[in-house]
């Protein structure tokens, strides 16, 4: 038995590593493909911009870094519409890019007030919508706001004051800008975070009602004259009576986690980080619930019908997981993209940035 669980667990982890292996062979073989082709091109410069200009919109940080490090001239190239690879990093969302070249941006001026041919400075195109293949890569109507709202904040920490209130040819400021782009998202993100909170308020009432009732009822009854629990010695009720409850104080936390969700006034500023911090703590206590209610009900189940028979553990502790691998493989996802978007930063000094060319210290593309 030991051999052929041991078996099972290496088929599970084995291909995984294969294909990350597989993954970083052909990751460094693409980069090898691209010095060999940049090597071909030589230096000149008519050759890098279209590459350029497609690598920053879809946020091919390792072909831009090798370009601008080849021919650092073309950093200052623009596309048809007049926009250079700062204002298209913006546009496009593209975090890696930005990061990359953001050291530029902070050490030159020039950059920071540069507008298009609309007058919009770097703040009115951090407010336009980003493109809808970018949205798609997050979550929720209500994390792709966050996500948003994070861009703009970004960009305002490098602007100087009179850019954030400059108004383009449409005489709108960057914050009007953000308001009009994107009126039908925060409409979007109101509705899916109440949606997600009624959904979970309901499954954290129900077990606040169970476990409510299970303590007030004592399982095996009380002694008559002194109303002493039967159970009171044994273990498994001293399990039950803690985790019954744990899970009552935390389903009762998670349900006013989501009420306050269903009440909150759902501007621009609560979807940042109070709203997504509300559902993250809501879920974490909604999962903690679960399992300790799942432990309860395990533990008295075993007390009052196995007669104490250690065998019987067994089959008590695998049904007592189907519910709480339910909820964790609908619900964990969810939390994962809520706590990365809220709590790890995606702008600044990255890991990424270590194997890059165009360094921090490279002062070649300043004025």
């Amino acid at each position: 038995m030991f051999y052929f669980l041991l078996w099972k667990v290496v088929a599970v982890i084995v291909p995984p590593i294969k294909n990350i292996e597989k993954k970083k062979k052909e990751y460094k073989e693409a980069k090898n493909i691209l010095s060999l082709i940049c090597n071909q091109m030589g230096s000149s410069n008519s050759f890098y911009s279209y590459p350029l200009f497609e690598a920053v919109r879809q946020d091919t940080y390792e072909v831009v870094d090798e370009i601008l490090f080849r021919s650092p001239s073309t950093f200052k190239y623009k596309d048809e519409e007049g926009h250079n690879i700062v204002q298209l990093a913006v546009i496009n969302r593209s975090e890696k890019v930005y990061n990359l070249i953001r050291h530029i941006i902070e050490h030159t001026e020039s950059y920071r007030t540069m507008t298009d041919s609309s007058e919009n400075n770097l703040v009115h195109l951090a407010g336009r919508l980003a493109p809808a293949n970018v949205l798609g890569r997050t979550t929720g109507a209500a994390l792709q706001l966050q996500r948003e709202l994070l861009w703009r904040a970004e960009i305002v920490k490098l602007m100087l004051p009179p850019e954030l209130t400059k108004q383009n040819t449409l005489e709108e400021t960057p914050a009007t800008v953000f308001t009009r782009e994107h009126h039908d998202l925060m409409k979007e993100g109101e509705n899916w975070m109440k949606t997600t909170a009624e959904s979970c308020s309901i499954t954290a009432a129900l077990i606040v009602t169970v476990v409510f009732a299970a303590a007030i009822t004592v399982p095996g009854g009380s002694n008559q004259e002194s109303g002493i629990p039967v159970f009171k010695k044994e273990t498994a009720f001293t399990i039950f009576a803690l985790s019954n409850a744990f899970s009552l104080f935390t389903a009762a936390t998670s349900l006013l986690l989501f009420l306050s969700i269903l009440t909150a006034r759902f501007s621009e500023r609560d979807f940042l980080v109070s709203l997504p911090t509300r559902l993250v703590f809501g879920l974490l206590t909604l999962f903690l619930s679960t399992t300790a209610m799942m432990i309860a009900f395990g533990a008295i189940l075993f007390l009052v019908f196995c007669d104490q028979r250690p065998w019987m553990l067994a089959p008590i502790c695998a049904l007592a997981c189907l519910p709480i691998s339910v909820i964790v493989t609908v619900k964990f996802p969810l939390l994962v993209d809520l706590i990365q978007s809220t709590y790890f930063p995606v702008f600044g000094k990255q890991s990424y940035l270590d194997s890059c060319k165009v360094s921090r210290k490279n002062t070649i593309f300043t004025e």
